[in-house]
């Protein structure tokens, strides 16, 4: 995995770089972010997102790469475009998904090309990452979140110094133990963790007068 080493809303990043041809494409697609790129083992598992507000876990989330269900009339390219639609509508258009090279790739990667029609109910995924901006889903875990590591989430943001701290992992199951860490983000979105009160735990934050006892 290669991504810029400051960045946000996943650009810059590309998963899964199997061979020396695409490692250099991807060092260059990072290099249009930031000066500084990091080349990082790509580890299986859920994509963990652990929302920490003044030293607190507040949410936790799964999130998933976009994908697209076939539907036995329209080619891939439709189907990612119609998708895209809904995702923006639904999210005030803050959730696309690019119509790229990237796109085409992760299709080709599952038996497909952009123009292919495939057959009724044929999930197919689009993106490698599972970044909100690029048409990924969120879904709240928060209830199910294993302590140890909620506790590592809070661990990470305490050394970090960052009172509202979006510490992202890769899981095999949020309910165990286990876990990778991935970053820590600074600038967490918040507004995507419902039924979560992660917007009161940030106005406590910055106005602990007011908190409710």
């Amino acid at each position: 995995m290669v991504k810029p080493a400051r960045g946000e809303q996943g650009r810059g990043i590309t998963v899964g770089v199997a061979d020396d041809a695409a490692l250099d494409r991807a060092v260059t697609y990072a290099l249009q972010f930031c000066p500084d790129v990091l080349v990082e083992e790509l580890v299986a598992g859920e994509d963990l997102r652990v929302v920490v507000i003044d030293r607190h876990v507040v949410a936790a989330a799964v999130r998933r790469p976009a994908e697209v269900v076939g539907d036995g009339r329209h080619p891939v390219a439709d189907l990612v475009r119609s998708t895209s639609r809904r995702r923006e509508r639904a999210t005030g258009g803050e959730s696309r998904i690019p119509l790229d090279d990237t796109t085409a790739e992760v299709v080709a990667a599952a038996g497909y090309a952009m123009d292919d029609v495939p057959p009724n109910g044929e999930r197919i995924p689009v993106r490698r990452t599972a970044n909100l901006h690029t048409g990924g889903t969120i879904e709240d875990v928060t209830d199910r979140l294993h302590p140890e590591i909620a506790e590592a989430a809070v661990r990470a943001a305490e050394s970090l110094g960052i009172p509202v701290t979006g510490i992202d992992f890769l899981v095999p199951a949020v309910d165990g133990p286990d876990y990778v860490f991935i970053e820590a983000n600074e600038r967490p979105g918040l507004a995507n963790h419902e039924p979560q009160p992660v917007a009161e735990r940030f106005v406590d934050l910055l106005f602990p007068e007011t908190r409710r006892r």
